[in-house]
């Protein structure tokens, strides 16, 4: 489904990604761990046409896309969750979701949609007259992905889903995310939390420095003596 062939990436004249490749199969979770200041949040933008590679080349479904503009990227079918979720804080829950069905074929069906995100996040029906702003930080985070869903995409990017969350939002972050493939969604995902990462993933690529240095099915990497120390604390 997504294929990322030798990126190189530049913040004026800082590089951040060194000649990155990876690939994403439909039906897939593929996570994206490393330390803080890896490349992770870059890679993500620049596959969904935040950040223009300066080198190499981005395909989904086929179709060659860097270099293409955000909203185009969107109508194809790449939806980004950002880190922080990044709502609208003083429109309404329902509102916020509203703002995801960007596509037009997705405004079509919002209201199909939204009746999903309900059927995925009870929470947010109960939820819908209210204000983001008064939301807790795990309700937040379900309006983000919900607002991400909305755009029906074939691909949901998440950039950190857990940050700052309780560990009890953290497990029913998770849990969504399992089931999201359900709905026919592919998932490509940067975490924080290796160890519950590595266990959901189908397939996991280890960041360091703007370089992929390890990759493979997640419950070798789990196995892998430098993924241990460096990540895990074993």
């Amino acid at each position: 489904m997504l294929h990322v062939k030798n990126i190189r990436t530049f913040y004026g004249k800082i590089q951040a990604l060194w000649d990155v490749s990876l690939d994403v199969g439909e039906g897939e979770i593929v996570t994206i761990v490393g330390a803080n200041g890896a490349g992770k949040t870059t890679l993500l933008n620049a596959i969904s046409g935040i950040v223009l590679p300066l080198s190499g080349r981005i395909e989904f479904l086929g179709k060659r896309i860097d270099g293409q503009a955000v909203a185009s990227i969107v109508e194809m079918g790449i939806s980004h969750v950002p880190q922080g979720g990044r709502l609208f804080p003083e429109m309404l829950v329902l509102e916020n979701l509203e703002m995801g069905a960007y596509p037009a074929r997705a405004w079509r069906r919002k209201k199909e949609t939204i009746e999903q995100c309900y059927q995925i996040f009870p929470r947010l029906q109960e939820r819908g007259s209210q204000v983001a702003s008064t939301l807790s930080g795990g309700e937040k985070q379900m309006v983000a992905i919900g607002r991400g869903l909305m755009a029906r995409p074939r691909l949901c990017i998440l950039d950190e889903p857990s940050y700052g969350l309780a560990p009890k939002a953290v497990q029913e972050i998770f849990k969504v995310i399992k089931t999201l493939r359900e709905h026919g969604i592919t998932v490509l995902l940067v975490e924080q939390n290796v160890r519950q990462a590595l266990e959901m993933a189908d397939r996991a690529y280890v960041m360091e420095n703007g370089r992929i240095v390890l990759e493979g099915k997640s419950h070798d990497l789990i196995e892998n003596d430098h993924v241990r120390k460096a990540y895990l604390g074993l």
